[in-house]
């Protein structure tokens, strides 16, 4: 089997992205690097699921992965317009300082 790259490959790809991702959520207090944080672990579990999909010969992998492209793409444009709208009132990226959503 030449050029067969393991599960166990793709799965520990996918989980170091998926842990970088969590702590650049954890970590960080820029607004932007945080959902960029997100769509690198939207980014690890597709990977795992057409790891598995592979794997398993089977097709339902690719159709979650496309279903999770989907979540990601209107979750960005859903947050980039909060992000914009904020951005207009307090001049600031900083999670700290968004603090207007509080009551």
């Amino acid at each position: 089997m030449d050029g067969f790259v393991p599960l166990n490959h793709y799965l520990l790809l996918s989980a170091t992205l998926f842990v970088i991702g969590v702590l650049g959520v954890l970590l960080r207090r820029n607004v932007i690097v945080v959902f960029m944080s997100i769509e690198i672990m939207l980014n690890a579990v597709n990977i795992s699921l057409i790891a598995f999909d592979h794997y398993l010969n089977n097709s339902d992998g690719q159709v979650f992965s496309f279903m999770v492209m989907c979540v990601a793409a209107a979750e960005v444009s859903v947050g980039l317009a909060i992000i914009i709208s904020m951005f207009r009132n307090k001049p600031t990226v900083n999670l700290d300082e968004f603090n207007i959503l509080k009551w």
